[in-house]
C-alpha cells in the first residue's frame, strides 16, 4: 500500500520556500536603502546656489592643483561611438550593473556578496549626510562650459522631473557611480576564477569613472571622494558583519546561579 506524504513534508519544497524568502529578504533590503537614500533627492530644494558655489570652488582647486582635466577630457571623447558608448555605460552602471553583481554574487559567492552589500548599504549610509551639508552642482549644471552629453545625444534626459524623482541632481560628492564601480569590480574579480575574467572586472571601476567625466555628471574631485567614502564603507560594513557574527557565536548567556 503506497504511503502519502504528508503536506509540508517535502524537502525539495521546504528548500525551494526558504531560497525564495532569501531572496525576498536581500530585495527588500536592498530597495528599502535604495529608497532612503533616493528620498535625499528633497535636500536639494533650494539649494542650487550653493551647490552652484561648491561646485566652482571644487573647480577652483583643480586648476589650482593643475588637475582640471573635465573639459579635455570631454572634447576629446564626445564624439560618434565613445561618447555612445560612455552614456548608455553611465546610464546602465547603478540601475542594472549593481543590483545585477549583486545578484549574481547571492547565486555563486555568498561571502563576496555580503561583504559588497554591506559596502552598499553603508556607503549609502556614509553619503546621505555629506549630500545635505554639501550640496554640489555637477559639471553640467554649474555653468563652467561643460555640456550634458546623455541629455543632448541620447534617448534619457537627466534633467527630466521623471529623472530626477530618483536622484538628487545636486549630489556630485561622493561620486558613487565611480565608489561602487571600483566596489562591484574588486567583488567581481575576488568571485571569479579565469585571470581574463578578473582583469575585465577590474577595469570597470576606471571605465566607469571615465565615463562620469566624459558625460559631464563629475568632476575627478568627486571620484576621489567616492572612492575614500567606499573605501570607508567597506570597513564599516566589515566591523558590522564582524560585531553581529560575533554576537551570534556567543549565542544565550547563561543565567547566574544567584539570579536564578
Amino acid at each position: 500500500m503506497p504511503t502519502r506524504k504528508l503536506p509540508g513534508r517535502d524537502p525539495v519544497a521546504a528548500a525551494a520556500r526558504w531560497t525564495v524568502s532569501k531572496w525576498r529578504a536581500q530585495l527588500l533590503l536592498y530597495l528599502s536603502a535604495y529608497w532612503a537614500y533616493s528620498a535625499t533627492r528633497w535636500i536639494a530644494v533650494g539649494e542650487v546656489h550653493k551647490a552652484t558655489v561648491h561646485a566652482r570652488g571644487i573647480v577652483h582647486l583643480e586648476q589650482t592643483l593643475h588637475l582640471s582635466i573635465e573639459r579635455s577630457v570631454q572634447r576629446a571623447l564626445d564624439t560618434g561611438a565613445p561618447i555612445w558608448l560612455l552614456n548608455h555605460l553611465y546610464l546602465v552602471a547603478q540601475f542594472a550593473v549593481v543590483p545585477g553583481a549583486l545578484i549574481w554574487l547571492y547565486a555563486h559567492s555568498p561571502a563576496v556578496y555580503r561583504a559588497l552589500r554591506n559596502t552598499v548599504l553603508a556607503t549609502w549610509l556614509i553619503a546621505v549626510p555629506i549630500y545635505a551639508l554639501y550640496p554640489v552642482a555637477p559639471p553640467r549644471l554649474a555653468g563652467v562650459g561643460i555640456v550634458d552629453t546623455i541629455s543632448d545625444q541620447s534617448e534619457a534626459s537627466l534633467n527630466s522631473h521623471v529623472a530626477t524623482s530618483f536622484y538628487n541632481p545636486f549630489a556630485a560628492v561622493p561620486s558613487l557611480h565611480a565608489g561602487f564601480a571600483f566596489a562591484v569590480g574588486i567583488a567581481l574579480a575576488v568571485a571569479l576564477r579565469r585571470r581574463w575574467a578578473k582583469a575585465l572586472a577590474l577595469l570597470w571601476g576606471p571605465l566607469v569613472s571615465l565615463s562620469v567625466i566624459a558625460t559631464g555628471n563629475h568632476y575627478l574631485f568627486d571620484i576621489a571622494a567616492g572612492l575614500l567614502v567606499a573605501g570607508a564603507g567597506f570597513w564599516a560594513g566589515r566591523l558590522g558583519d564582524r560585531l553581529i557574527g560575533h554576537r551570534q557565536s556567543a549565542g544565550p548567556q547563561p543565567v547566574p546561579a544567584i539570579a536564578r
